[in-house]
């Protein structure tokens, strides 16, 4: 069990240092969590620039959020990551980030299209926005609620983006995925000067049929 854990931890580092490099946080915005065992996962720390952790500085949390093994003070969003878990037992990872586009999707009020390109639609079906809640507060989990049935990512308003996974990696892969189709969304919308329509029902009901076939 301990071999998995820092198998883990590093695994979680490396999510970190991608993120950063990647310009999806800055400094110490962000928190990126996994299930560490049946009743415990790893967490960020609270204040710590995500390029700088090592292994060590992640926290072992229980999943009431009581700190096992650590120091410091976990994420300030442990209430959003602890309700993923709670409700989603699919889910092994979950990458909270700023992504600049897909923040500024939500800033300027502009739905997030998926289905407007098929690889995106077959990878995440609809992309949901969570209204603004107060950072830190019980307000965000209460904002994400209505929306993690089924989801594999979703927008926070003003906030930047949530996406899950069945391991560390997917769980970022997704996020950059999803900020790679908010710029071909946007780079679209300023060639046309208006939001990229959706595909036809009918191509939607076809992709439907070959992701779950």
């Amino acid at each position: 069990m301990m071999k998995e854990e820092n198998r883990l931890r590093y695994d979680l580092i490396a999510v970190c240092k991608r993120l950063e490099e990647k310009g999806l946080v800055a400094a110490a915005d962000g928190n990126v969590s996994c299930r560490a065992g049946k009743n415990s996962l790893l967490i960020t720390p609270s204040g710590r620039a995500k390029g700088e952790l090592s292994p060590l500085d992640l926290l072992l949390v229980n999943l009431e959020g009581e700190v096992l093994a650590g120091q410091g003070r976990p994420s300030s969003e442990i209430r959003m990551h602890l309700l993923v878990y709670e409700k989603r037992p699919d889910v092994m990872a979950v990458v909270h980030a700023h992504p600049p586009m897909l923040t500024a999707f939500t800033l300027a009020g502009i739905p997030f299209r998926s289905d407007a390109l098929p690889e995106v639609w077959m990878h995440f079906g609809p992309v949901p926005t969570a209204p603004y809640a107060t950072p830190s507060t019980r307000e965000v989990p209460d904002s994400l609620a209505p929306h993690l049935e089924g989801s594999h990512a979703i927008l926070l308003e003003r906030h930047g983006s949530l996406t899950l996974g069945r391991d560390l990696n997917e769980a970022c892969q997704r996020l950059e995925k999803l900020e790679h189709a908010a710029h071909t969304l946007y780079y679209a919308h300023l060639m046309n000067r208006s939001a990229p329509e959706p595909l036809a029902p009918e191509a939607l009901i076809k992709l439907n049929k070959i992701k779950h076939g």
